[in-house]
C-alpha cells in the first residue's frame, strides 16, 4: 500500500468537531494536498512550522494547496495547539498513540529504556539527549544557527512588531537590526521566536503533552497532486529538524 491510500484509509479525531473522519475527507478535487505527519503538538518543531504556514499563507492559497496536519495529542492539545499558532482547526487531526506515524514507518528518536525510570521519564531523558545533538543530526548546528543569523533565510520579524518572549522585555522587530542590519534573519532573531513557543508549551505542558511516552517521535511531510501522486516526501530525523531546507521550510512547494 503506498503512501496515499495509507492516509486515505486512516480516521483520526478532528478538532474542528470532535469527530472521527477520514484525514483526507474533503480533499478529493484540491489542486495539491499538503498532508503533514507532525510530533507532539508540544513539540517546538510544529509551533514553528505552523507559523511558516501562517507566514506564507497568501502564498498557499495561490498555489491551491490543501493542508491535512496529524499531530500527537488529544482534543485540548489540538484546541491549545490551534489557540495559539491560528492554525485551522478543520486542518488539524490527532493520534493520541503515534499509530499513524508507526504505520509510515517514521524515525522514532532515541527509545532507551532506562532502568528505575517510567516511560514517560525515560522518553524525556532522550529527548534531552537529543536536544544534545545524540540520535538527532543537524540538532545543534539548528540551534546555533537561531542565534547566529542567517543571511539565507528571509527576515522573520517586521520592523514594527512587538514580540513578548518572557522573561525578555517586549521587543520590536526593529531592535533585531543592531544585530546586523535588515533584510534577512538577524542573530537571536529566530532564537526569541523559539523562546516564544518555549514559553507557551512549557506554561501549558500538560495541555500540550498529555502522554510523554512520544516525545521523541518524529515527523514528515507528504505532497501530493489531485491524483494522489507523490511530488514530495521528507521525513524528519532529529529535533528542529522538521524541513530539508532550514532557512525557508517550504520553498520545495517552488519546486511542483
Amino acid at each position: 500500500m503506498n503512501i496515499y491510500q495509507l492516509l486515505k484509509q486512516s480516521q483520526r479525531l478532528r478538532i474542528s468537531d470532535g469527530q472521527i473522519v477520514p484525514i483526507l475527507s474533503g480533499c478529493a478535487d484540491v489542486n495539491r494536498l499538503l498532508v503533514l505527519i507532525w510530533s507532539q503538538l508540544g513539540d517546538f518543531d510544529n509551533l514553528e512550522y505552523a507559523w511558516w504556514l501562517q507566514r506564507e499563507s497568501a502564498k498557499l492559497q495561490a498555489l491551491g494547496v490543501t493542508i491535512r496536519a496529524i499531530g500527537i495529542g488529544n482534543s485540548a492539545s489540538g484546541e491549545k495547539f490551534c489557540e495559539y499558532t491560528g492554525f485551522p482547526t478543520e486542518s488539524l487531526f490527532v493520534d493520541p498513540d503515534a499509530k499513524l506515524h508507526q504505520e509510515l514507518e517514521l524515525y522514532q528518536g532515541l527509545t532507551f529504556k532506562f532502568p528505575l525510570l517510567t516511560t514517560g521519564q525515560s522518553a524525556f531523558l532522550n529527548l534531552m539527549l537529543m536536544c544534545a545533538g545524540i540520535g538527532s543530526p543537524g540538532t545543534l548546528s539548528e540551534v546555533f544557527r537561531g542565534y547566529l543569523g542567517d543571511k539565507k533565510a528571509p527576515q522573520l520579524i517586521d520592523d514594527d512588531q512587538v514580540i513578548h518572549a518572557k522573561p525578555l522585555p517586549p521587543l520590536k522587530g526593529s531592535f533585531f537590526n543592531l544585530a546586523g542590519g535588515k533584510g534577512f534573519q538577524r542573530p537571536f532573531e529566530l532564537a526569541t521566536l523559539r523562546l516564544r513557543n518555549m514559553t507557551e508549551v512549557l506554561s501549558n505542558w500538560s495541555t500540550y503533552v498529555p502522554n510523554a511516552a512520544y516525545l521523541t517521535q518524529r515527523g514528515a511531510t507528504f505532497l501530493f497532486d489531485n491524483q494522489g501522486n507523490l511530488l514530495y516526501k521528507y521525513c524528519d530525523r532529529g529535533i528542529l529538524g522538521f524541513a530539508e531546507n532550514k532557512s525557508n521550510p517550504l520553498s520545495f512547494l517552488n519546486r511542483q
